[in-house]
């Protein structure tokens, strides 16, 4: 497992705050009261260990497949529906959502391997990720990758908490698929755009892993 660049600043800031709480603790609350001062360093930990355990990249064979959709996020399926694309395509798309809570890992990654032909930030509102308008109005960043199989839309969606989207990938780039595209802070969804016809291989309510579970077959 490694440490995710974007956690660097995050991980530093909630060390120094540790560090500085429990310095105060045990000089000013600890002779007094020896078991208050041990549960806030309990706490404090805790709170720590979850910053770090939040920008995880655990080791994984990641699944590299050119007949294959691949899961860009951790998560479990919230949405898997037709729907009207307005943004990019202008037609009607298979649409599949993945809710990342914060205990998820929260690196995307390249459902397919192509060329990024529309890379987009969209300013929005914070709803709640599984709120059926947040695909629309929330903040969000979108991608379209294209190849001589098929083409998709990926959304990666702020959510309530998620109050910033990052991504790597811009008009023209070549990617590969199972590589990073980017990263969402603290919770929140990513919502694929498929052809009518593909072969959705997801369920509703399946728990799925970024760059390892086939989302769908071309």
């Amino acid at each position: 497992m490694t440490i995710h660049r974007e956690g660097y600043p995050s991980i530093a800031i909630s060390a120094g705050v540790f560090i500085f709480i429990n310095l105060l603790s045990f000089a000013f609350v600890s002779a007094h009261v020896p078991i208050l001062a041990w549960l806030i360093f309990g706490i404090t930990l805790v709170l720590l260990l979850f910053m770090i355990s939040f920008f995880r990249i655990p080791n994984r064979k990641l699944t590299q497949d050119p007949l294959k959709v691949i899961c860009p996020a951790d998560g479990k399926v919230v949405v898997i529906e037709e729907t009207d694309e307005v943004e990019y395509y202008k037609d009607r798309r298979i649409q599949v959502s993945i809710f990342m809570s914060p205990a998820n890992v929260h690196v995307n990654r390249n459902p397919i391997g192509g060329t990024v032909k529309y890379s987009q930030y969209h300013k929005g509102k914070y709803l709640v990720a599984w709120h059926p308008k947040s695909s629309t109005e929330n903040e969000r960043h979108s991608v379209v990758l294209e190849n001589d199989r098929t083409s998709i839309l990926v959304k990666q969606i702020a959510g309530a908490l998620a109050k910033r989207i990052v991504n790597y990938l811009g008009v023209g780039q070549k990617v590969e698929q199972g590589r990073e595209m980017g990263f969402i802070k603290f919770g929140s969804r990513v919502d694929v755009l498929l052809p009518l016809g593909t072969h959705v291989n997801v369920q509703i309510g399946q728990s799925v892993q970024g760059g390892v579970t086939v989302l769908a077959t071309l």
